[in-house]
């Protein structure tokens, strides 16, 4: 990978036309936030404010507000390629003897690729060209945004949050939210199972406060490395190294025992005293309404360091597209190999944006046997971390694209019977967001068979599927021009069949959401 920093890739999508500069004064109370909403839903490119009222700092929004620039982020080119290193990591999930030379030689460059991964240490880091201390600290000057109105303050959310294992001295790296308090602290907000909840938990026990730092402004690929639930024991520097094929340089941080990436632009250091908290929230979220006000641990930091002239880097949350969807969707195809690793039978999975990216999921098996749908959906639902909040399974055949919703709803409606195709858990670790649940916190899970009966999972003859033969479709689309259909633009698949445009078919979801929420309005 080429570039390593945050301003690197700055620069790249600058020579791709990715980046457009805005040099009119922007206030990062709510109106930041909108503009970078509207770009993004546009399919536009990053946006660097350099005028950001209150701040000396320049800031950045949608930087990976397209799957295309995720992808860049991570040194490749094309989204297929996340499967090839999906696949590198599936080596490492569950390592087995390789099977021939062939394999050999796979198992041979992950190998390889851990050692070029290791992180490299910087004694002259770029991110303490400049250190503050004491009562030089004030967090006002940073370039925080409040992005809804409802939002109960300024808020980081793509700072990367270290913090180290206060027994084994591992250290842990986050993507968390925190909100401002003060000039000196901020709160942070992260559910009880994430590596640094864990941290605080044990420093408690031990009567001692918990050292943090939060790196801001760095490469985007460390925020996917962070931000990935990883499916090995591997640490999070090891595991960015492995996503950009080189070392992480890391920085010694100056007042705490931690390391941090030595090109983030701006390293806030501190610690939490356990069981000093304050109020955090309410917040809009990814499920589209506002999170509630919980008592959040209290970061208060005493040591600032940075780079001359830093550049600030952020992002929101809401109802998809977001930022954390484009994310999610790169994420999709580097688990593909991984979950079919994990559950053999699982030739695809997807994971809709609308469905905010982890609350359904469609998978398609290469059905061999009655009852496997079952068997392929409780499977999925432990085979990785990021997968103990699904909500919804839809089990289809190998023959259906996943991807495509028109699909799986055909294959729901013509291949379900709900008395028997449908399969509930009930009461179930969930996500304290999910405001549907009856109880937050607990909440249910339902696996949907839409695959093809067979065997004791049918009483009667199904029909025979209709189709064409390969031939005929072939031989239609080479006769298209000598029909005066060109000006029709159906484009045909490598197997000469037709995919219609969705939108001419009546499927607009977004004017859907639209009327919800303005019926959620008028109520």
């Amino acid at each position: 990978m080429a570039q390593r920093t945050l301003r690197d890739f700055l620069k790249l999508l600058e020579q791709r036309g990715q980046l457009r500069r805005i040099s009119a004064p922007v206030n990062p109370d709510l109106e930041v936030a909108a503009i970078a909403d509207r770009v993004l839903a546009a399919g536009g490119p990053a946006l660097l404010f350099e005028n950001v009222i209150g701040s000396p700092m320049p800031l950045v929004l949608n930087l990976l507000g397209t799957v295309e620039r995720v992808v860049w982020s991570m040194g490749l080119e094309r989204v297929e390629e996340l499967e090839e290193l999906g696949s590198r990591l599936a080596l490492l999930q569950q390592p087995r003897p390789p099977k021939g030379l062939q394999e050999t030689a796979a198992f041979g460059r992950v190998l390889w690729d851990l050692v070029k991964a290791r992180p490299d240490l910087d004694l002259f880091p770029p991110c303490q060209q400049i250190i503050q201390k004491g009562d030089q600290i004030n967090l006002d000057q940073l370039p925080l945004i409040r992005p809804w109105p409802g939002d109960a303050g300024r808020v980081i959310t793509l700072g990367l949050v270290i913090t180290r294992d206060p027994e084994t001295r591992v250290p842990n790296v986050g993507v968390y939210r925190l909100q401002q308090q003060d000039a000196h602290s901020m709160t942070v907000h992260w559910l009880s199972v994430r590596g640094g909840a864990g941290h605080l938990r044990k420093a408690a026990a031990r009567g001692e406060k918990l050292e943090i730092a939060v790196a801001l402004g760095v490469h985007p690929l460390l925020v996917m490395a962070a931000a990935t639930p990883i499916p090995v024991q591997l640490s999070e520097w090891l595991f960015a190294g492995l996503y950009a094929g080189q070392g992480v340089h890391l920085a010694r941080c100056k007042t705490v025992d931690l390391e941090v990436p030595a090109h983030s632009e701006i390293v806030l250091e501190g610690t939490i005293t356990p069981g000093e908290t304050g109020p955090d929230g309410p917040f809009g979220d990814h499920m589209g309404f506002y999170g509630l006000e919980e008592a959040s641990p209290l970061v208060r930091f005493h040591c600032i360091t940075q780079q001359k002239n830093p550049v600030m880097l952020t992002t929101f949350s809401g109802r998809p597209p977001k930022e954390e969807a484009m994310l999610a969707i790169a994420l999709n195809r580097i688990y593909t190999p991984i979950l079919r690793q994990q559950v053999p039978e699982i030739i695809d999975f997807f994971l809709p944006m609308e469905s905010l990216s982890y609350k359904l999921a469609v998978i398609s098996i290469n059905k061999a046997y009655p009852g496997q749908a079952k068997r392929a959906a409780m499977a999925f639902w432990s085979a990785l971390p990021q997968f103990t909040y699904t909500k919804f399974v839809v089990v289809v055949d190998q023959q259906i694209n996943v991807r495509d919703p028109r699909q799986v709803v055909w294959a729901i409606a013509a291949q379900v019977d709900p008395q028997r195709d449908l399969f509930v858990l009930q009461d179930t670790p969930f996500d304290s967001l999910d405001f549907a649940s009856e109880r937050l916190g607990l909440g249910g899970r339902l696996a949907i068979d839409a695959t093809t009966k067979i065997g004791p999972e049918k009483r009667h003859d199904w029909g025979k599927p209709l189709s064409r033969s390969a031939d005929l479709e072939k031989q239609i689309s080479a006769r298209w021009e000598e029909l005066g259909l060109m000006d029709i633009g159906l484009e045909a698949d490598s197997g000469n069949v037709v995919t219609p445009d969705p939108s001419l078919f009546g499927l607009q979801l977004e004017h859907v959401l639209e009327r919800l929420a303005s019926q959620g309005a008028n109520r």
